[in-house]
């Protein structure tokens, strides 16, 4: 590759020499690029199309990713966004997976008739009614119930005003063509010029030419069946049935919206993923499966079609080019898990890739990306698997199909499907021994009525004290700049909270006696402090808040 300072013919908009260049310009990549910013690092977003991606994709979004808006201050314009999907399904909105029943004014604790997603199983849709809303997981983060109902493309919107405030250069109908990891860098060839960046992040989706270029194998299970997402216009609706349906040739559904169809077909997916989707095809597909001559009158907006190929790359690195998203993993969409999973992954990857290039973290913090990452994308894919299976049209999937639904059908079946659809027993596996270690963290209110993810909105790690003696803020005060102390004295537990960039709690305490934490909780917590924020600056001090 050509040196990036020869007069290469370089597009004045690109920049040449940064600190991290983004793949990708889809929600993972802009999260990532937001988050990169926040550590101040310089950061540019490369991404392929001309124009944003409008095809319908992910309709709503799971806890962790609610939660992730919540903390960077996006709660508010993501509760606006579902406010007005409501207001567009209308009285669809009662036949959707879940029982939405409206917004929150921002900042208010969650109300009895807050929005009760619950999604579905292999296209069993799972009951509302028969939830325990009042299990302690998902009693624990019911403050961003408000902004579930987010879609892919209102996400993406709002990400780009994010990423546009932070200042982040966003260069559109650019493709990579080369890269060239030098061990200090990484040269990177495009169709606007070259590029000399200190890392390359993949989030080019599951064709990715970045992973491609860098070498990294992609394992997993090929498709055998081919779905289709569309909203049409049907010019006889009644001839098909509402909700999912099956049949020997697979699946479908109509709604919860007017006009919205999915279909599943176990045809061995041969059809090419980049080819546009046509009225004609959903229409052939709609008719295959259902067993009705259904007429589709017209396509409003892009269609997608999908397969349930599952993969996940060997690695998540190799060197200075990582992955995120589904560059690194691909799956069927059951269960609403991609889109999420992505998210996940730029907000973990985010902020520890930010501490390595300001430099006070050392590069071996990437080796946790991929450790603690892999196993939930496993899962996901594990997930997905199920659910082909569970959905063919021969008759053992079908026996196979009315004995989960008899499981799901159960309170404890349907608590436990929600909960992991909903991502909210997700966990890192970090050491100590409190419950909240490793976990997302959970909605916690202070006596001044704010919640302690509302004094993060910055990025950065999230101290909570409630000692008498502000004694882990006292401790935490050599970590200025890192760390964002908040102080409470509220008589209750947990006493304090260290929690990581992306909500994961590092470390947490309750102590009986806010007047004594003792030498082993403080030891704790400097051990959670130098494992995650790196090393201490003597002298320095933080003020409590």
């Amino acid at each position: 590759m050509s040196d990036v300072n020869q007069d290469l013919g370089v597009d004045a908009s690109l920049s040449v020499d940064v600190d991290v260049t983004v793949v990708g310009a889809g929600p993972v990549g802009l999260v990532l690029a937001a988050e990169l910013a926040l550590s101040g690092a310089r950061v540019q977003v490369l991404e392929r199309r001309t124009e944003p991606d409008r095809a319908m994709k992910a309709g709503a979004v799971n806890v962790p990713t609610a939660a992730a808006l919540d903390r960077r201050g996006l709660l508010p314009a993501a509760e606006r966004v579902q406010r007005a999907v409501l207001e567009r399904v209308g009285s669809f909105a009662p036949a959707a997976e879940g029982r939405p029943s409206g917004g929150r004014p921002s900042g208010d604790r969650p109300q009895a008739d807050e929005p009760r997603f619950t999604g579905h199983f292999a296209g069993i849709v799972l009951d509302a009614d028969l939830v325990d809303w009042s299990d302690a997981d998902l009693a624990a983060h019911a403050a961003v119930a408000g902004a579930r109902m987010v879609p892919q493309r209102e996400l993406e919107d709002l990400l780009t005003g994010h990423v546009t405030r932070l200042g982040v250069p966003v260069r559109r109908g650019v493709e990579v063509t080369a890269l060239e990891d030098t061990g200090g860098d990484v040269l990177v060839g495009t169709t606007a010029g070259s590029v000399r960046t200190g890392w390359l992040v993949g989030c080019d989706g599951g064709r990715s030419t970045v992973r491609r270029l860098a070498g990294i194998d992609f394992p997993g299970t090929d498709p055998e069946l081919t779905g289709h997402l569309a909203v049409v216009d049907i010019a006889d609706p009644e001839k098909l049935a509402p909700g999912w349906a099956w049949s020997t040739r697979g699946a479908y559904r109509c709604g919860p919206q007017p006009g919205r169809v999915v279909t599943v077909e176990f045809d061995g997916a041969s059809a090419p993923g980049s080819v546009p989707v046509t009225l004609e095809e959903v229409q052939a597909s709609l008719r295959r499966v259902s067993g009705t001559d259904v007429t589709l009158t017209a396509l409003r907006g892009a269609a997608t079609r999908w397969s349930d190929n599952a993969r996940q790359a060997a690695a998540y690195r190799s060197g200075r080019v990582l992955l995120a998203g589904d560059a690194a993993h691909v799956h069927s969409p059951f269960g609403g898990q991609g889109l999420n999973l992505g998210v996940g992954d730029a907000m973990n990857l985010g902020w520890k890739l930010g501490a390595v290039v300001a430099g006070w973290a050392p590069e071996g913090l990437l080796d946790t990306y991929d450790a603690e990452r892999r196993p939930l994308g496993a899962w996901v894919l594990d997930w997905t698997r199920a659910q082909t299976g569970v959905m063919r049209g021969d008759a053992k999937s079908a026996a196979l199909r009315e004995v989960v639904s008899d499981l799901l059908g159960t309170p404890a079946g349907a608590t436990h499907a929600v909960k992991k659809i909903s991502g909210v027993t997700q966990r890192v596996d970090l050491p100590g021994d409190h419950p909240l270690v490793g976990r997302y963290v959970p909605d916690l209110w202070l006596r001044d009525g704010s919640r302690l993810v509302d004094h993060g909105h910055g990025g950065g790690f999230l101290l909570l004290d409630r000692t008498a003696n502000g004694a882990f803020a006292r401790l935490a005060a050599a970590w200025t700049g890192r760390v964002s102390i908040v102080t409470d004295d509220a008589a209750t537990t947990p006493t304090g909270l260290l929690v990581r960039p992306d909500g994961v709690v590092a470390w947490a305490c309750d102590i009986t006696d806010p007047t004594d934490p003792g030498i082993a909780v403080v030891t704790g917590l400097e051990a959670a402090l130098r494992e995650w924020a790196g090393g201490a600056a003597p002298g320095a001090g933080v003020a409590p808040r």
